[in-house]
């Protein structure tokens, strides 16, 4: 049972934050799923009150309320716990990450093979993994606070990190790679890294991005290409973010108005309830509307870095900052590929895009904040 002391640790404006994220990415999902009646360009015919609840809309609500169950499950056990069984967290998140090479259960999408198909649904492997990893990863470093000082001292790391990190690129599944790689640079950095590692392994992995393009696959060349030489329509990568752009410049400061955006209907803009939702929510909500969005997710990030700089122990710390930098390189990486400057990864808006995988492990990282929040101090009887 969760002592009811504890609860008035528990930091209420960021669930708020979270409620409101949430409350307008089902709208700006429902707009973005809807069909409806095209007098002409000009105008648009629109009747609020039929609203066509879509399957997306009802999937998103169900996945929430798993989520909060989730979360309040998480709540009632001591962040700790987990730590305690990180060796065996470990290898389930890998073995988890396996499941989409058994035949009838794996499921390739957009060219990479990501998911397992189980009954009506389908379920995105590496949006679990990150959690597993996160608390595993976490336990581990934590015996090495303070002690990263050399290359030698990193081949542990390394190989820890190592399986995930491989096994996302054989998919493959760049954009969760990249995730998967920002949460280890993340909590290495608060374990206590030399700077001068990290220097000169970013110098190392600069240079060696022409040999990692040669192993890419072709569609995440495209992207890459179209990353370079973002006026050249001639490059298939282009399409998305060209219309994006235009998408969200469409809705100028104040926005043509929930549920009144034009561009998005005509399917000119792709993905639009996943990966582009932010330019839907520009053309509907306009500049205000974006900037609006994009503080609270300031205010969501800098709680998590007060919860991370407060926990009571080594080991709450790198789990937070674990967190936290997950958030905040999709957040970063989601809306600059909308705007062109950052290239296309299919990397989702937290508790925006759609996507039951994405939400439920979202709210399963926010109930962990939530819990070495609110046991950042000793309950004094």
């Amino acid at each position: 049972m969760l002592d009811k002391k504890l609860l008035k640790n528990l930091d209420l404006g960021l669930i708020i934050v979270v409620l409101i994220i949430f409350l307008i990415g089902i709208l700006i999902i429902s707009s973005a799923t809807q069909s409806i009646n095209l007098l002409n360009d000009d105008n648009i015919k629109y009747d609020l009150k039929k609203i066509d609840i879509k399957r997306q809309v009802k999937i998103q609500i169900v996945a929430f309320f798993i989520g909060i169950a989730l979360v309040s499950l998480i709540l009632a056990v001591d962040y700790n716990d987990f730590g305690d069984f990180y060796k065996l967290i470990y290898v389930l998140s890998i073995l988890f990450l396996l499941l989409v090479y058994i035949p009838g259960l794996g499921v390739i999408r957009g060219g990479a093979r990501s998911w397992i198909h189980l009954g009506p649904i389908d379920i995105q492997t590496s949006e679990f993994a990150k959690i597993g990893y996160i608390l595993s990863f976490g336990k581990y470093l934590e015996s090495k606070y303070r002690k990263l000082d050399t290359i030698y001292d990193l081949i542990g790391p390394i190989i820890f990190a190592a399986p995930f990190i491989l096994l996302l690129l054989k998919q493959p599944d760049l954009g969760s790679a990249l995730v998967f790689i920002i949460i280890t640079f993340g909590m290495l950095f608060v374990a206590g890294i030399n700077m001068k590692i990290v220097f000169w392994s970013g110098a190392g992995g600069v240079l060696s991005l022409p040999i990692v393009y040669r192993f890419l696959e072709k569609h995440q060349k495209e992207r890459i290409d179209a990353f370079l030489h973002p006026n050249n329509p001639n490059l298939p990568g282009n399409y998305h973010v060209m219309q994006s752009k235009i998408t969200i410049g469409s809705g100028k400061i104040l926005g043509r108005g929930l549920f009144k955006g034009k561009y998005h209907r005509f399917d000119y803009l792709p993905v639009q309830e996943t990966d582009f939702i932010f330019a839907v929510l520009g053309e509907e909500l306009g500049f205000i509307g974006g900037l609006f969005l994009m503080l609270l997710y300031f205010a969501f990030l800098y709680k998590m870095v007060n919860i991370s700089k407060n926990a009571k122990d080594v080991y709450g710390s790198l789990i937070v900052t674990g967190i936290t930098f997950m958030f905040a390189f999709q957040i970063f990486e989601n809306i600059g590929m909308t705007m062109g400057i950052m290239p296309v990864t299919g990397v989702t808006l937290p508790f925006m895009s759609y996507g039951g995988s994405s939400l439920i492990t979202s709210m399963l990282a926010l109930g962990i904040v939530l819990n070495v929040g609110m046991r950042k101090q000793k309950i004094r009887f």
